[in-house]
């Protein structure tokens, strides 16, 4: 009998985790055009509830995201941990991390990555301006060579912190 699938679809976000979040953002719009940058802090207080391997956790990190075509691309400064972002820089540097799904609903994804076999190695809920959305890492790398992220996206988000390059008036 073959393995349950995963619920992936498509890839619709890649990420690359970085040491300095302004530094890549300038990087990725001057080498490749990637430009704008919305930028956000997730942890505490507006992710309501984390998760690091199996525990509840108190991490914070500083994101940037930004269209490149139809793809969602992710940057990522881990801030507060232990996180799989802190690990991922330590073992190898900056890079690519992870690969991201947009799934309609968090809850059922999660329970089909967990019948297919793979348990969440992080996770936050609660990002939205309702509280929903959500996202979970999958513990996929040894199987599939990668890192893969189902995330719920919130049906409002809070505005960003910043947009980079700023915006001219």
């Amino acid at each position: 009998m073959p393995p349950e699938r995963l619920p992936i679809g498509r890839i619709d976000q890649v990420c690359v985790v970085v040491r300095d979040l302004y530094r890549a953002m300038e990087r990725y719009r001057a080498r490749l055009g990637i430009e704008p940058w919305r930028v956000y802090t997730y942890g505490p207080p507006l992710v309501k509830d984390l998760t690091y391997r199996g525990r509840p956790a108190d991490y914070q990190m500083r994101i940037a995201l930004a269209q490149y075509g139809n793809l969602t691309f992710e940057l990522i400064q881990p801030l507060r941990g232990p996180t799989i972002y802190h690990e991922f820089l330590e073992r190898q540097g900056e890079g690519i991390h992870h690969f991201g799904v947009f799934v309609p609903s968090f809850d059922e994804a999660v329970a089909a990555a967990r019948a297919a076999g793979f348990e969440v190695i992080q996770s936050g809920r609660g990002f939205g301006v309702h509280g929903d959305g959500g996202y979970a890492y999958l513990d996929t790398e040894a199987e599939l060579g990668a890192i893969y992220e189902l995330i719920e996206i919130p049906s409002e988000r809070y505005p960003p912190e910043d947009v980079y390059p700023p915006v001219s008036s």
